[in-house]
């Protein structure tokens, strides 16, 4: 591409970017005809190279591919099969790696990082998204806005894209102020403090356990959180229903359906999807009613529950992990996240919730006493936009008398009153065995800074957990014997060095190694 028909593509596409409404640009999926991601892969198959590799040593011929039934017989494409098997270039449009203005990286399970080339063009739709949020759930378009950007910054993809796409809603309009102390905590609390009251509003945005102990650390030091009305957008983690009651009471939330949203996002692609009021809404109703919840997502634990827009971002389900096709600095179709989950379409879900009595969008009409969070038709964030829930990474869980225990059960008995002052929320769950050989369920709990531990506390945790347990995960109780249910707690200080190390992404889970 040359420099002046690259100034054009620029051009065009911020303007378009500027002057279309939200409500237009997620509409475009109900008139769409043609398949976007049919379209993706003729473009890719004709100028990809490494596609057009990939497709050859499999004898594909990208002509035969006309139909969306042919296109999802495809291989998936993954990063064993595809990206770490073709040159950086290579995976870019015309081999041209100059055609990105920037990279962002990822941390590989390997430890090696891996490169995300993407466009300037790439960040306009990611930047939607966050419109969705900021306009629908944080009433953003008439509050001044300070956005406060906690996640890391450096290579990593959440700091720099989060801070350009809340700079391009300020420059459709919104007036957002951006501010970027990092995961710096003292910086941030600073930051709040001495700019947070010049606002209507101050939205925090980082990953779910930093967020609370920035809470939490600001409340210790005596920040009076509930004065600055503030949101939080939220990447990187599952978390329950819980966690989001508590962290909203620690702030002075009023309504979470419109004071939180969690981002489905990834290093490959940007934002995949997004919480809105809506999905937010229905995931409480879930959560309070386990028995709906098993029903509608077949597992004994609450996933991410978001929508997406199929236009910017298409998913498919094979075997139980989601696929999705998308445009990037490295276009990507039928790529396997290696994430466990499925999709439901917006009647499908709202039809589901009506056979068990609840009526998601009337519910959020009635809820809000308060008449912004209304208009003539539908209440802000409801839009008919499918759904995709996201369990996660499948490795994730532990498997204990055959029962899949998950990390996101253990949280929520953690979360609740009393429990919840002790602790962290940082916990290690893993299946041990005794000198005789016998399992049981360890759960390694960090305490909270200045906590002491005592054998009241853990006998307490421990009650908590296996309640929540028993509560929410159906194999936990008809699998596993009563005298093996109550998990046995170890109280390790906080920064524990062998379970809690500080600055190190914490893992919940650990496997049993044979033979330990």
């Amino acid at each position: 591409m040359n420099s002046k028909s690259r100034q054009q593509q620029v051009i065009q596409a911020f303007e378009d970017f500027l002057s279309t409404p939200l409500e237009t640009i997620l509409q475009r999926h109900l008139n769409t005809q043609t398949s976007v991601a049919l379209s993706l892969f003729h473009d890719m198959a004709a100028n990809v190279p490494a596609y057009k590799a990939f497709l050859a040593e499999r004898e594909i011929n990208p002509a035969t591919i006309q139909t969306l039934e042919e296109f999802q017989k495809l291989p998936a494409i993954a990063k064993q099969n595809y990206i770490l098997r073709y040159p950086l270039t290579d995976l870019c449009r015309n081999g041209q790696l100059e055609a990105c203005d920037m990279i962002a990286t990822s941390s590989g399970s390997s430890g090696k990082p891996t490169f995300w080339p993407r466009f300037f063009t790439d960040e306009l739709q990611i930047a939607t998204r966050f419109e969705q949020i900021f306009h629908d759930s944080f009433y953003s378009d008439t509050r001044r806005t300070l956005a406060v950007i906690c996640f890391t910054l450096g290579t990593w993809v959440g700091g720099m894209f989060t801070t350009n796409c809340c700079r391009y809603l300020a420059s459709k309009g919104y007036p957002i102020t951006v501010i970027t102390p990092g995961n710096n905590k003292e910086e941030i609390l600073r930051v709040v403090q001495e700019l947070g009251s010049a606002f209507e509003q101050v939205v925090l945005l980082g990953y779910p356990p930093f967020l609370k102990d920035v809470i939490d650390t600001g409340i210790a030091s005596g920040v009076e959180w509930q004065q600055y009305q503030i949101k939080l957008v939220m990447a990187g983690e599952v978390f329950s229903e819980e966690w989001r009651s508590l962290v909203g009471e620690r702030v002075g939330s009023q309504n979470p359906c419109y004071d939180f949203a969690s981002l489905y996002g990834t290093a490959d692609a940007g934002v995949l999807a997004n919480e809105t009021p809506l999905s937010i809404y229905i995931r409480r109703f879930l959560a309070k009613n386990p028995d709906a919840a098993r029903a509608l997502f077949g597992e004994s634990r609450l996933p991410t529950l978001v929508q997406y827009d199929p236009c910017s971002r298409f998913f498919e389900v094979e075997d139980g992990g989601l696929l999705f096709s998308g445009d990037n600095g490295i276009p990507l179709v039928r790529y396997d996240i290696l994430d466990t989950g499925g999709i439901i379409s917006y009647d499908a879900m709202l039809q589901f919730l009506a056979e068990w009595g609840f009526d998601p969008v009337a519910a959020l009409q009635n809820e809000s006493h308060n008449s912004e969070f209304r208009t003539q038709h539908s209440p802000r964030g409801v839009h008919q936009l499918p759904f995709v829930y996201v369990f996660g990474r499948s490795n994730f869980t532990v498997s204990y008398f055959g029962a899949n225990i998950y990390p996101e059960n253990v949280a929520v008995g953690l979360e609740q009153p009393i429990i919840q002052e002790w602790v962290t929320g940082k916990f290690v769950l893993q299946v041990l065995e005794d000198t005789d050989k016998n399992r049981f369920l360890s759960v390694v709990v960090e305490l909270g800074a200045g906590v002491e531990g005592s054998e009241d506390r853990r006998l307490a945790i421990a009650s908590s957990i296996l309640s929540q347990l028993l509560r929410l995960n159906s194999e936990f109780a008809n699998y596993v014997p009563l005298e093996y249910q109550t998990p046995q707690v170890t109280l390790a200080p906080m920064g524990d060095f062998e379970y809690f190390p500080i600055g190190v992404k914490h893992r919940y889970t650990r496997q049993l190694e044979m033979g330990q």
